[in-house]
């Protein structure tokens, strides 16, 4: 079993020391780490420790890959850096790296933590479509009610959900910003909305505010929190401890709740609205090439680190329209690595690179974890990397080109394949453009290894 405290410790001895971190987090495989000073790290030493994969030094963080097991590891980090006098780190934003960098880092720390009830609740949806349309439970039943509840509650309290991950990375109270998402969601509020829906008015002290829909919505509560992060350090410094109790969280719910519904929320909901349509206009109008850009590069933007970026659009539009088509050419790019690995598996003669290749088809199939195997064998090696690239290439070309969709946000692999169960059509042209990306990548795979390559 990984001695996870041995890991963390020898991560924290090797990045200098608990002094030298401003900030840290994790996502589904990385411990994402700001350093005061980045050459204070020593990346050979931190690849030299048991359990890490690698180490990346992009988009304002220090990334260490470590795998499935980082949260684990996380624990065991957080506890030795604040143990060492260190208080509250994750809760602070980063003063170093530029704009782009740190809106890349907080969407990482926003979404993480959800990403596991996110592709849960996916995965359950499409079962439950899958159940529904062999006749073993019906539409409308008790049954089905309860499972599509437990399904879709991440959804529909999505707000409340990124109102506390929200808090968490932008140094607000998570419970206070977890009140704020609730209200929008509170039926009271809902009732004003009539049948008329977004876009009906009311007032508020005179005050005319446009009623959004919040359910399901992602940008509108991300924005309030990150405002009123501003406004609970200011209340949190000025009032007495004795009144903290009872005046904090009155005036911040007090100030918070209006201005979301009257100047953030609609701005949340029609940006992001905005972005999500402009993504799925250029899917509508070229779906091809779009496959091909996303199919193709998604691993680049992996290895990066920065597909976290494209993450809230994909369930901006799961949670808004019910599907989307960017989740489907993320799993192109995902089964192009389980081809070229078989493909490397199938040639190959030496047997740790052997082990190694169908350890990440495995891995991949089953929990849609691409780091490893992407650089522990392709990063390495230009024309595999090239030859993934390649197969998803072609692969999210034919799904682009037939508009294949998901009805969940979910990694790609082969445990999350219900959530293309959508109709028939969805379904067989998914299979076509997996298989697609798959056998292009095990034919690439195998030629370009050498009988004598070895695990470098």
């Amino acid at each position: 079993m990984a001695d996870h405290k041995l890991t963390a410790k020898g991560i924290l001895d090797n990045v200098g020391g608990p002094e030298n971190i401003t900030n840290m987090t994790h996502c589904a495989t990385r411990l994402r780490l700001n350093l005061k000073d980045i050459s204070k790290a020593k990346d050979e030493n931190v690849k030299a420790v048991p359990g890490v994969v690698n180490v990346i030094n992009k988009a304002g963080q220090y990334q260490v890959l470590i795998g499935t097991e980082v949260p684990h590891v996380y624990d065991e980090f957080e506890t030795l850096v604040k143990g060492s006098g260190k208080d509250n780190l994750e809760t602070k934003s980063s003063p170093n790296g530029n704009l782009i960098s740190n809106i890349f880092s907080a969407i990482s720390a926003i979404f993480a933590p959800l990403l596991p009830a996110l592709a849960g609740s996916g995965v359950l949806r499409g079962l439950l479509i899958l159940a529904v349309q062999l006749g073993i439970i019906t539409e409308g039943s008790g049954t089905y009610s309860i499972l599509m509840a437990a399904s879709m509650a991440v959804f529909y309290f999505l707000p409340v959900l990124l109102a506390f991950s929200s808090a968490r990375r932008f140094g607000a109270s998570p419970y206070i910003s977890a009140l704020i998402g609730a209200a929008l969601l509170h039926p009271d509020f809902l009732g004003l909305l009539g049948d008329t829906g977004n876009g009906a008015m009311t007032s508020f002290f005179g005050i005319p505010v446009v009623l959004m829909n919040y359910n399901s919505t992602v940008v509108p509560i991300i924005l309030s929190i990150w405002a009123y992060s501003f406004l609970y350090k200011w209340l949190d410094k000025h009032i007495p401890e004795t009144l903290k109790l009872v005046i904090l969280p009155l005036i911040s719910l007090i100030i918070m709740v209006p201005l979301t519904v009257i100047v953030i929320g609609p701005i949340g909901v029609y940006s992001g609205e905005a972005i999500a349509n402009v993504v799925n206009w250029l899917i509508e109008r070229s779906g091809a090439l779009t496959g091909i850009l996303i199919g193709g590069g998604w691993s680049v933007l992996v290895s990066f680190g920065i597909h976290w970026a494209v993450n809230p659009i994909m369930i901006n539009n799961i949670s808004q329209n019910g599907f989307d088509y960017i989740v489907p050419l993320t799993f192109a790019c995902n089964f192009a690595v389980i081809g070229v690995a078989f493909g490397v598996w199938l040639k190959a003669k030496n047997k740790t690179l052997k082990n190694f290749a169908m350890a990440g088809v495995v891995t991949i199939a089953l929990s849609a974890i691409i780091e490893p195997t992407l650089f522990g064998l392709l990063v390495k090696n230009k024309k595999l990397f090239l030859s993934q690239i390649i197969a998803g290439a072609v692969g999210g070309a034919y799904l682009g080109f037939t508009k294949v969709v998901t009805n969940a946000f979910v990694f790609g692999s082969v445990t999350t394949f219900p959530a293309f169960i959508v109709d028939n059509a969805n379904v067989i042209n998914g299979v076509i453009g997996l298989g697609i990306s798959a056998l292009v990548g095990g034919i690439l795979g195998f030629i370009f290894t050498e009988k004598d390559d070895e695990l470098a």
